[in-house]
């Protein structure tokens, strides 16, 4: 299984989210994707989009100001 990452580190709500979304397209079942982030407003964000999209959130952290989150694609 292929993991993609994404730097939005220093980019406003709603880019990283979008970010997200567009490499989600391009993923196929399995994959997962790492995005970084510093915006606080991310955490909701990711999490809003996982649940509406139907990727699984594995993991979400924080360290130093900067959030990771690891995305695992559902496609059917």
């Amino acid at each position: 299984m292929a993991e993609c990452l994404i730097d939005a580190q220093y980019q406003k709500s709603p880019i990283p989210v979008l970010r997200a979304a567009r490499a989600m397209r391009a993923m196929a079942a399995g994959e997962k994707l790492r995005l970084l982030a510093t915006d606080p407003a991310a955490v909701a964000d990711i999490r809003e989009f996982c649940k509406t999209s139907g990727h699984a959130l594995i993991a979400a952290s924080e360290s130093r100001g900067v959030f990771s989150f690891s995305i695992k694609c559902q496609r059917v």
